[in-house]
């Protein structure tokens, strides 16, 4: 097997010499603006359970169905949404219908917008993972290399799987403003390659449930984080 390519060759790098976002020439053109929504709360959500591709993939509870409604009318408000792309999960799926059903749009499914897969911790809270898999747990902390018990993915593995994806989606949605209906890792990845911030970032982020996130991506290759973690439309 061909050894896996280093991380920091998954960024959105600018081509040689090419200036930062902000000092180089005007005429970029039109990004390509992904805003990130996270599903809205499944039953498993508050408890704060791992909760990936590898589990029972549940659907919205009550509550996450109301901010999916919720996060749909702040949408339709600002009127700059022009495709909608969504993780295969049911979660996602549900939250990404109900933005489609007021905008008008159909929902475009992308299989490496998916949550990681946690093996064995699936449906586990962090300490129930702790007590059972001390070791593996204290492991996966360490390295973003190293996958849950059970065969899961390991976040480097996720990296490689959200940046091919992120790189198919820049080139069919050139200068277009597309909504993404992931998770949290795909989107705290998402934003961590846009920074070049390490891998350890990912312990870093918080994100709520059906909260908004927006990276746009340029021309030249770099990315710009425009937005994290907005929960105003739920309040």
């Amino acid at each position: 097997e061909a050894a896996a390519p280093a991380d920091d060759a998954l960024a959105a790098p600018a081509a040689t010499g090419a200036p930062a976002v902000g000092w180089g020439s005007a005429d970029l053109g039109t990004p390509a603006t992904f805003v990130l929504l996270r599903h809205g709360e499944t039953p498993l959500t508050p408890e704060k359970r791992f909760s990936g591709s590898g589990g029972s993939d549940p659907e919205l509870s009550d509550v996450g169905r109301h901010q999916a409604e919720r996060v749909a009318a702040a949408l339709a408000a600002r009127g700059t949404i022009q495709d909608i792309v969504a993780s295969p999960l049911r979660r996602c799926r549900e939250t990404a219908d109900a933005v489609a059903r007021r905008l008008g749009l159909e929902v475009r499914v992308e299989e490496g917008l998916r949550e990681t897969d946690f093996g064995a911790w699936e449906g586990l809270t962090f300490a129930e993972a702790k007590e059972r898999y001390p070791d593996d747990l204290a492991a996966w902390l360490a390295s973003t290399k190293v996958a849950p018990t059970g065969g899961g993915e390991s976040f480097a593995a996720v990296t490689r799987r959200v940046a091919a994806s992120r790189d198919k989606l820049i080139a069919r949605y050139t200068g277009r403003t597309v909504l993404l209906v992931t998770h949290v890792t795909p989107i705290k990845t998402l934003v961590r390659l846009a920074l070049g911030a390490p891998p350890e970032s990912l312990f870093r982020m918080e994100l709520s449930a059906a909260s908004l996130t927006a990276v746009a991506y340029y021309a030249d290759g770099n990315a710009s984080v425009r937005l994290l973690n907005e929960t105003a439309h739920l309040r």
